[in-house]
């Protein structure tokens, strides 16, 4: 029982510093948030929380990782990216995340746009805007990360009461 508890216990905290990885791009959010839910799936004997709801959020959380690339491309192209900004964009999300660990998620894609607008023959404004464009999108899909791991957490309380 005091076993039980204490992983349920895990499963919020793990929840918990999942919200705060969207803010933080340190943590590895959603995917923490995911492994809560299934501390907790394991803690209650799969009973509220069974396998089907747990590879249903494991999709959406493989999802909001995509999004995680893709979301500053976008952006980038919405504020008028070049093909340049939008390649510099993409290979920004790489190296950043290669050199600069998850922390690259935010600034590989704004430096890459940037310097991709500049390879263009842009003025540094116009780089500038695209570079914007990258934040937005990066803000977007953090957006899409705090709502599902919201409805994780509605859904491990939901569960708790069942």
């Amino acid at each position: 029982m005091l076993a039980e508890i204490l992983l349920i216990i895990l499963s919020f905290l793990l929840m918990i510093a999942g919200g705060l990885g969207v803010i933080l791009p340190l943590l590895p959010g959603v995917p923490m948030a995911w492994l809560g839910m299934l501390i907790f799936a394991y803690a209650t004997n799969f009973a509220a929380i069974t396998w089907k709801a747990l590879l249903i959020f494991l999709g959406f959380v493989l999802l909001t990782m995509a999004v995680d690339i893709i979301a500053p491309i976008i952006g980038a192209k919405k504020y008028n990216a070049s093909r340049f900004g939008i390649i510099g964009s993409f290979i920004g999300v790489i190296l950043g995340v290669a050199f600069l660990g998850p922390i690259g998620i935010v600034i590989g894609p704004l430096l890459g746009a940037f310097l991709g607008e500049l390879f263009e023959g842009k003025e540094s404004g116009q780089a500038l805007q695209s570079a914007k464009g990258t934040a937005i999108g990066f803000l977007a899909g953090s957006a899409i990360k705090l709502a599902l791991i919201t409805v994780m957490l509605g859904f491990l309380i939901w569960s708790l009461f069942q």
